[in-house]
């Protein structure tokens, strides 16, 4: 389920509308389909269009734009990657329609950036597109909120978080009186706080307050949401204030920005190749709703150590006990459960579900990424876009599974 209008009018200007009614040749359709996302410009960057409103800065933007136009953290990679083995599988084909279709024919139907499937340490198919290469960091929007998770997982293992089901103000003393201070891990990372915020109404005050503004900063937003629409723990309700207070907690527990402990804890066991990044406040704290940044491989990565249950080679990264928390669901996430936010989906600790077994989980960011994970198989696709427009997802998942059988 995609997040409709991310940023409002606002935040940057209105997108020309297009003209109807008129009858484009295929070679004026094709040039005008590439020059939506600025071909003929070098696939520029800025903000001239907001965040995301002009098509023609999503390219550049979303594969390091943002990391000149905003402040962020590095996140160092392992001295030792962890080695993939090129496997290519070239006969796969899924059934969409009437019509038996290729991973290539997917990529030329619909704008993504880049696609990488792997399993086991093999990458079955890796391909880039819109001149964008695989040293490039490309940008997770919501996806940073499994990244959260995982972070989460750790502290808890770690015993640095006594309980999921502590309240956040055993932790933030800063919060304690407020709403959010009163909600626990549980309900946060499962979006049921019950704050009266709107996803697509409030990120109007959400992210200047929080994120782009000269003076931004996640903790005087927090602390100030205090409306309440319902108790928490009735009804999942997404939105970015559940994830900026996880990552308060994660930062205060560890004594750490959320970029270094991801780095030590989690990049470094993963076996991570490349430096990944993560934009911040101007207080320097991780947005981290969203804003991480990595390549495609070592977003293929942590995708693999999903489906490994939490290990990397030798090393336990995340406990199993982890993994199975968020692939599960109890009697305190009947909320989330799937089938319950929406018909077709479920929801647990920032990851998102298709199947009601927990079998087949998914990262899930704004204008098609993806990051999903076939646990029976292992098999992992990755998926970077500029648009979420169009039954491209069905197909993905159509695709997806003719890879788990291949």
């Amino acid at each position: 389920m995609d997040k409709r209008q991310f940023i409002q009018a606002g935040l940057g200007l209105a997108g020309v509308a297009g003209i109807q009614g008129l009858t484009l040749l295929p070679s004026q359709a094709c040039a005008q389909a590439a020059d939506k996302w600025g071909a003929s410009r070098g696939y520029p960057i800025g903000l001239a269009g907001g965040l995301n409103r002009e098509p023609v800065y999503r390219v550049g933007n979303y594969s390091g734009g943002f990391e000149q136009a905003f402040p962020h953290r590095q996140v160092a990679p392992s001295a030792t990657p962890s080695p993939w083995r090129e496997s290519p599988v070239d006969d796969v084909r899924y059934r969409w329609g009437f019509s038996q279709k290729s991973p290539d024919d997917y990529l030329a139907s619909w704008p993504v950036t880049g696609l990488l499937v792997a399993r086991d340490g093999q990458i079955l198919l890796e391909r880039y597109r819109f001149e964008r290469t695989a040293s490039m960091r490309l940008t997770s929007w919501s996806m940073a909120k499994s990244v959260t998770s995982l972070l989460l997982g750790i502290c808890l293992d770690r015993d640095l978080i006594a309980s999921y089901d502590d309240e956040a103000q055993m932790y933030l003393p800063e919060l304690r009186g407020t709403l959010h201070g009163g909600v626990t891990l549980r309900n946060l990372s499962n979006m049921s706080s019950g704050a009266a915020v709107l996803h697509d109404r409030d990120n109007n005050f959400i992210y200047p307050g929080a994120f782009m503004g000269p003076a931004s900063e996640i903790g005087r937003v927090v602390a100030n949401w205090n409306q309440r629409a319902e108790e928490q723990g009735r009804r999942y309700n997404y939105n970015e204030l559940c994830p900026l207070t996880l990552g308060m907690v994660i930062r205060r527990v560890t004594g750490r920005s959320m970029s270094e402990f991801a780095q030590e804890a989690l990049w470094q066991p993963l076996g991570a190749q490349d430096m990944a990044t993560w934009t911040t406040d101007s207080k320097r704290n991780e947005f981290n709703c969203v804003g991480f940044a990595a390549t495609l491989r070592d977003w293929g990565r942590l995708g693999t150590l999903v489906a490994n249950r939490g290990r990397a080679g030798t090393t336990q990264v995340v406990s199993e006990k982890w993994v199975r928390e968020f692939t599960t669901w109890g009697p305190l996430d009947t909320q989330v459960r799937h089938g319950v936010p929406a018909p077709h989906f479920g929801y647990k600790a920032h990851m998102w579900h298709n199947r009601p077994d927990g079998s087949r989980l998914y990262f899930n960011g704004h204008h098609g990424q993806r990051v999903v994970v076939d646990m029976p198989t292992r098999t992992v696709l990755v998926q970077t876009a500029v648009e979420h427009e169009g039954n491209w997802q069905g197909e993905m998942f159509a695709m997806f599974e003719a890879f788990t059988k291949a």
